[in-house]
């Protein structure tokens, strides 16, 4: 499946893919080889965690060039300033809870909720995206869970590459 990414989501991601390459894949490899002389492998933790850190780092290689290779480009179509597009700051009021929220709409490569990044392929991104000011949203996080929130602001943003990739 194909994942939805911004050009600058792509340029991040051969960032990092450049730099494990260049610098982090001989730095592990000579961190397992150091490890190896360490003496009897089946009893080595050094040998052990070396291989597991190497592994990682060609896992989360994989991971980056078949992001890439699968990856649709999209463009970022700002609407208007009223209405919320990729990588806008939206301020949402929720309804039950009485209290406002702000975020800001993310490709899924850079989500973070914890940091208020919230995915457009998410339940709340879905909902928010596309709609304008004064928009009331249901939010479907499941078939027998939903709520209400009111798009109360929305504050034009652009791709600044500030928010990092995810890691796994």
């Amino acid at each position: 499946m194909a994942t939805e990414l911004t050009q600058k989501d792509i340029e991040l991601m051969k960032q990092e893919l450049d730099y494990r390459r260049t610098v982090l894949t001989p730095q592990l490899t000579d961190a397992v080889k150091v490890a190896r002389g360490f003496g009897d492998l089946s009893e080595n933790f050094e040998y052990k965690a070396a291989k597991q850190e190497k592994n990682k780092n060609e896992s989360r290689m994989r991971y980056l060039e078949n992001t890439i290779k699968n990856a649709v480009i999209i463009k970022e179509k700002p609407v208007s300033k009223d209405t919320v597009s990729l990588y806008d700051k939206v301020t949402l009021w929720m309804e039950d809870d009485d209290e406002e929220t702000e975020i800001r709409i993310v490709t899924t490569v850079r989500q973070n909720a914890l940091q208020g990044l919230i995915s457009k392929e998410s339940p709340v991104g879905r909902a928010v995206l596309g709609k304008k000011v004064g928009d009331r949203v249901t939010i479907v996080v499941s078939p027998t869970y939903s709520y209400e929130a009111v798009i109360k602001a929305v504050e034009p943003g652009e791709d600044t590459g500030e928010a990092p990739l995810r890691s796994y």
